[in-house]
């Protein structure tokens, strides 16, 4: 594993720490299961679970993969949210996020 990979998921782990207040082993296991989500994301078609802001549970179906979404990515010159996940949804067709810290469980 690369040594870059780890920053990222510590980074991540800390913020969610920070953040919710919450054990930081559950934030780490959280943190592992947002990079997992992403690296599968890349190269599938992923089912996942995430809580939404209003308190219910949503069951979605995304990909990050580039022949699925190359011509749909578009910049919008704003400062990119480190707290959110974004990824294509394959139900609505278009992009959709959630905070990395709602995600509950990925269905592989």
């Amino acid at each position: 594993m690369k040594r870059n990979v780890l920053h990222e998921i510590m980074r991540n782990a800390w913020r969610m720490f920070k953040v919710t207040g919450q054990k930081f082993s559950e934030c780490l296991r959280k943190a592992w299961a947002v990079y997992k989500l992403g690296k599968a994301m890349k190269t599938q078609i992923v089912e996942f679970y995430y809580q939404k802001m209003n308190g219910e549970v949503r069951q979605a179906f995304g990909t990050m993969q580039e022949e699925v979404i190359h011509d749909k990515v578009k910049g919008t010159g704003k400062s990119k949210n480190e707290d959110l996940f974004t990824y294509w949804d394959t139900e609505k067709e278009s992009f959709r996020s959630f905070k990395k810290f709602n995600l509950i469980k990925i269905a592989l």
